[in-house]
């Protein structure tokens, strides 16, 4: 049943059957350390009114790692792949779990993992944890695209032997 105002499912009632729960993402954190890790502090930028971080800017956050991840970890320039090679990784499927806050100030760690390298698409495992606690994780699914087209493109094979080499390590 969709709600009258806004078109989106309307949440079921007590006692009322769902039907099939969708399944949890894999979790690879869980406090445990990603393949590829960076300190951050948490600023008061990244915080709302009651001075927790306010969610979006974990995507904002999320998005650098990816950045760094291109260009430290598998050693393609991020904006030489987009400027010059005119192929970029727009996100197509997200999914978030937010398990606990962080606070401006907090010293946490950012981390990111690879979980599948398909033909054309990255499924990214990425998260924040505060020592060994788990604040936040991410399913991220990028898709590599032609910036001329706007169209999904085979991974080229330098970027794809970067991540395979980066995900045996």
């Amino acid at each position: 049943m969709t709600h009258p105002r806004s078109g989106f499912a309307a949440p079921p009632q007590e006692g009322a059957a769902s039907g099939p729960a969708e399944p949890a993402p894999r979790r690879l954190l869980d406090g445990l350390p990603m393949p590829f890790e960076r300190p951050l502090r948490i600023r008061f930028a990244h915080c709302d009114p009651a001075g927790i971080v306010f969610f979006p800017q974990y995507l904002v956050m999320v998005n650098n790692l990816v950045e760094d991840w291109v260009s430290d970890a598998l050693g393609i320039r991020y904006a030489e792949l987009l400027a010059k090679r005119r192929i970029g990784l727009p996100t197509v499927s997200l999914h978030c779990e937010f398990t606990a806050i962080s606070r401006m100030g907090d010293e946490v760690t950012m981390g990111l993992g690879v979980q599948r390298l398909g033909h054309r698409s990255i499924t990214l495992q990425l998260g924040c944890r505060m020592g060994d606690e788990q604040r936040m994780s991410i399913r991220q699914v990028l898709v590599c695209t032609s910036l001329e087209t706007h169209r999904a493109i085979d991974i080229p094979a330098d970027l794809r032997a970067a991540i395979e080499k980066f995900g045996s390590t």
